[in-house]
């Protein structure tokens, strides 16, 4: 495409080099004289001095030393663009013969069910539908159309998958609920009858855990977003377009409100209500409710602000105490002078 064709597509003004043909996109380390990339700041400098033909930068600057795209949203525009220069993966819309479907199994249109899937009885696969290999779903359980779901997965009998949900390699969606009985120091197993319900446009990462309900249903709502190895246990309620990061547990019943984020190595206590428009910075850990529009940070999770100072103060402890030997010693001095 020339630069002028991807300014049309990312609606942006040009700044000089219209008629530069562009071939890929990619990063500003890796950009030769035939990529695109894109620059925000820091990275606005790297930008004029890198190897790409063009880059996608701000609207608000006017100049640049290389031929560039002004936009809104560079990463926005960036994304678009990796879309379309990206050749589509080819995939069958067939029933492979090596896959097992159970009785009663309900396939929609122009779906892919790829070697070794095993659907078990009373499923319903929606339109456009992909199961790559070694996949399994256990009764009862629907997908709904547009859904992607990638080798070695496991979705459990009764869940339910909604629209556009990307579930990666690997996952475990309906696991049992870790629930248990102790008596004369014996743990008896609950059952946990339960399911998982996964709402439209959630995307699910590599080797996740979410447990089924006890009772009831363990809950994803819309939008949401799950990194890589996140546990969710029995009866969590995950609220609409939250971002759960890598290495995050949510213990069982813990209910989450909708747009909140929890960066790598969080984990809650269960049976707590977290408000809207929360963030918990890496390895924060909420014990107690936790009210809308929160920002917190450490163990147990508390204001950022006040989190940080308590850090700060520990990092001077041992000067204090070194201080505070110091003036005892000065202080038996004195008395023994005295």
């Amino acid at each position: 495409m020339t630069l002028q064709e991807i300014a049309n597509l990312v609606e942006g003004n040009i700044l000089g080099g219209a008629e530069i043909t562009i071939t890929g996109v990619t990063n500003l380390d890796n950009a030769t004289a035939s990529d695109i990339s894109f620059a925000v700041e820091p990275h606005i400098a790297q930008g004029e001095t890198c190897n790409a033909g063009a880059v996608i930068i701000p609207d608000n600057i006017k100049q640049y030393a290389k031929p560039a795209i002004r936009v809104a949203n560079p990463r926005a525009a960036f994304t678009k663009l990796l879309e379309v220069f990206t050749p589509p993966l080819k995939i069958k819309r067939e029933v492979h013969s090596t896959a097992v479907l159970g009785a009663n199994v309900t396939l929609g249109h122009n779906v892919a069910i790829m070697p070794y899937v095993v659907i078990a009885d009373d499923v319903v696969i929606g339109d456009n539908v992909i199961l790559y290999p070694h996949t399994y779903v256990g009764q009862n359980a629907e997908i709904d159309e547009d859904s992607l779901i990638y080798p070695n997965v496991t979705i459990r009998e009764f869940c339910k998958i909604g629209k556009r949900v990307i579930i990666h390699s690997g996952a475990v969606i309906g696991s049992d609920g870790f629930g248990f009985i102790t008596a004369q120091g014996k743990h008896s197993k609950v059952p946990q009858v339960g399911n998982v319900v996964l709402q439209d446009d959630v995307e699910i990462g590599a080797n996740v855990g979410i447990d089924r309900a006890t009772t009831g249903s363990t809950i994803v709502k819309q939008g949401t977003k799950v990194d890589n190895l996140v546990h969710l246990a029995h009866n969590v309620v995950i609220g609409e377009n939250g971002l759960i990061c890598s290495q995050t547990g949510i213990a069982g019943s813990a209910k989450v409100g909708n747009n909140v984020t929890f960066a790598g190595q969080c984990g809650s206590v269960g049976h707590i209500n977290i408000g809207d428009n929360c963030v918990f910075v890496a390895r924060s850990a909420p014990i107690s409710d936790v009210p809308a529009g929160s920002y917190y940070g450490g163990f147990p999770a508390r204001p950022h602000k006040e989190w940080l100072r308590t850090e700060a103060a520990a990092n001077k402890a041992a000067d204090l105490a070194k201080k505070v030997r110091q003036l005892e010693k000065r202080l038996a001095q004195l008395e023994d002078k005295n």
